[in-house]
């Protein structure tokens, strides 16, 4: 790490006032190790990405992300394909891919693991949807790509209310949609890595998972899921029962959930998935946390696709 330039987010997670003290710890200590630093502060949903471009063609070789896996994804988009290293502060809400990486200090601490870090080519998913105007984008991600009820969750999240009530909200707005979505089945056709022949199967919910921890409670959610894996890790719910819903849930959080064929996790080299015959619903994509779009969608891997800074000792 010779030039960094640290993009952040103010107004990122419930407690953004002391964000610029924080961030010019972070850069004094960056300094004092010999690294020319600077602090890149967004504007507007998807300026991460923005500034992360122009720090690129300035000469950069580092961009730290500092924010919530929404600013880590904003700046993924423009480094995949290229040499400069990615680093993750966590400051959001939600900060999944640095629980992963064991990244759960101050930006001070954080930063001087980073330091120490190895930079490590890893894959990265991309996801293709519909956007509201019909067209066909795509986006890269490296937490999980979600077809169903898990975007449905996150286009009722009120930006103001997540800053001010957090995971609060989180499990409001959960519940919320558990109670009420009729959970509507969608067409997914599966190349799976052991097999060249594809599946079709009717399911409601479909998560393509890339690392083992999301922190908090969930230290295992889809056993199997790494950052190396050349493929995907999909967890497929065939099925529209709450209560199947709900059970799954519960034993996630207590690392107890088994799978079985109305809930299932496998290993697969592609995924499409369609609105099913008829079916008049909308039926919503993510990717780390974003809304995107809707059906159809297709997820896939791009392998050696970004330099990811890994701290030592971490399991990704």
């Amino acid at each position: 790490m010779r030039r960094a330039a640290l993009i952040y987010n103010p107004a990122s997670g419930q407690h953004s006032r002391g964000r610029r003290t924080a961030i010019d710890k972070a850069l004094a200590i960056l300094r004092e190790a010999g690294v020319e630093a600077e602090a890149l502060e967004t504007s507007a949903p998807g300026s991460a990405g923005v500034l992360a471009e122009d720090a690129v063609r300035r000469g950069c070789d580092t961009i730290l992300a500092c924010g919530g896996d929404g600013t880590v994804h904003e700046v993924l988009q423009s480094l995949v394909g290229t040499t400069v290293a990615l680093g993750v502060v966590p400051l959001g809400t939600a900060n999944a891919l640095a629980a992963n990486l064991g990244l759960r200090s101050s930006p001070a601490k954080t930063v001087l693991k980073l330091l120490a870090a190895n930079p490590v080519r890893v894959s990265v998913g991309q996801i293709f949807y519909r956007d509201a105007a019909g067209s066909t984008l795509s986006r890269y991600f490296t937490v999980t790509a979600g077809v169903g009820a898990d975007a449905l969750f996150l286009s009722r999240l009120d930006p103001s209310l997540k800053r001010r009530l957090g995971y609060l909200l989180y499990l409001v707005e959960g519940f919320r949609v558990w109670a009420t979505h009729s959970f509507p089945l969608f067409q997914a056709t599966f190349v799976e890595s052991a097999s060249s022949q594809p599946r079709v199967e009717q399911i409601s919910q479909l998560l393509a998972v890339r690392i083992r921890d999301f922190g908090g409670v969930l230290r295992n959610f889809a056993p199997g899921a790494t950052l190396h894996n050349n493929g995907l890790r999909l967890i497929a719910f065939k099925t529209r029962s709450r209560l199947s819903y709900f059970r799954f849930l519960m034993a996630a959080m207590f690392g107890r959930q088994t799978f079985s064929r109305e809930i299932e996790l496998f290993d697969a080299v592609s995924v499409e998935c369609r609105p099913s015959n008829g079916s008049p619903v909308r039926v919503f994509a993510e990717a780390d946390g974003e809304l995107l779009g809707g059906l159809p969608v297709r997820i896939e891997i791009v392998p050696d696709a970004v330099t990811l800074l890994i701290p030592p000792g971490a399991k990704p």
